[in-house]
């Protein structure tokens, strides 16, 4: 077999298996969409919406400032560990979105307890 018959045989080999992926790229794009035109569910305009409660007086609520704050997360983690706060040393905290999905929760949950 001769250089140029080697590399003709290569590149058609190449050729076809680029067409078999991408082909069946395509084919798992389609399917897809037809899942999403089977199964997907507009959210229709006239669904009932959530009634607001009517404020009758004013409502003060008390903010405790960053540190009591960081004082009582720290003491929270520190009790669900079953650790001491010397160990433990809080930089930073937010709020985590509740409204996530259950997938994601599972997750997050995971990489507190590997890191812990």
């Amino acid at each position: 077999m001769t250089l140029s018959e080697a590399l003709s045989q290569g590149l058609q080999v190449t050729a076809i298996g680029l067409i078999i992926v991408f082909g069946v790229l395509i084919i798992l794009m389609l399917v897809m969409m037809l899942m999403k035109v089977i199964f997907y569910r507009p959210e229709d305009g006239n669904t009932p919406k959530k009634a607001e409660a009517p404020v009758t007086g004013a409502t003060t609520v008390a903010v405790p400032d960053d540190g009591e704050l960081i004082a009582v997360l720290t003491a929270a983690i520190a009790a669900s560990l079953n650790t001491s706060t010397y160990h433990l040393n809080i930089k930073s905290y937010r709020r985590v979105d509740t409204s996530a999905p259950a997938w994601n929760r599972a997750g997050l949950r995971d990489v507190i307890d590997a890191r812990f």
